[in-house]
């Protein structure tokens, strides 16, 4: 379930099995995937599908850089919030602050640029102009 307001967004996640490795802590990697996942369902919430944005306006979105600090593991069968904030958009770039939580208490921490591209070409293109005003209107 995600739940948004104009400067952040959470998405409640379920630790699975599948998540973490023989220890039952999530392997880091996965860490990615949750953000992934609050990252796009967000920017559905706001009415942009990266799938129509592909084809319709032949854009895509790739992750140009991040950089993560974990500082407490999530266990199997945890309930972890992701918060996610726009920190800045470029022209062909928006950037992203990302939390992992339980219970408040802060488990990782990222710093996620992510770039649109041409679809076709894999080469940086500008956001489309619908896309910036909706991310632009979320910055504080």
């Amino acid at each position: 379930m995600i739940e948004s307001n104009l400067t952040e967004s959470t998405l409640k996640v379920r630790v699975y099995y599948e998540d973490t490795d023989a220890g039952g802590v999530v392997f880091y990697a996965n860490y990615l995937k949750f953000l992934e996942r609050a990252r796009t369902e967000w920017l559905r919430e706001l009415g942009v599908e990266q799938s129509a944005l592909a084809v319709q306006e032949g854009r895509m979105f790739v992750v140009h850089s991040l950089d993560m600090t974990y500082r407490k593991p999530a266990r199997l069968d945890d309930f972890i919030t992701i918060r996610s904030r726009i920190t800045r958009v470029g022209r062909a770039s928006i950037h992203f602050e990302q939390r992992a939580e339980r219970d408040g208490e802060l488990l990782a921490h990222g710093n996620i640029q992510v770039c649109c591209v041409d679809a076709a070409q894999l080469r940086p293109a500008a956001l489309p102009a619908i896309v910036r005003t909706k991310l632009e209107s979320l910055q504080e």
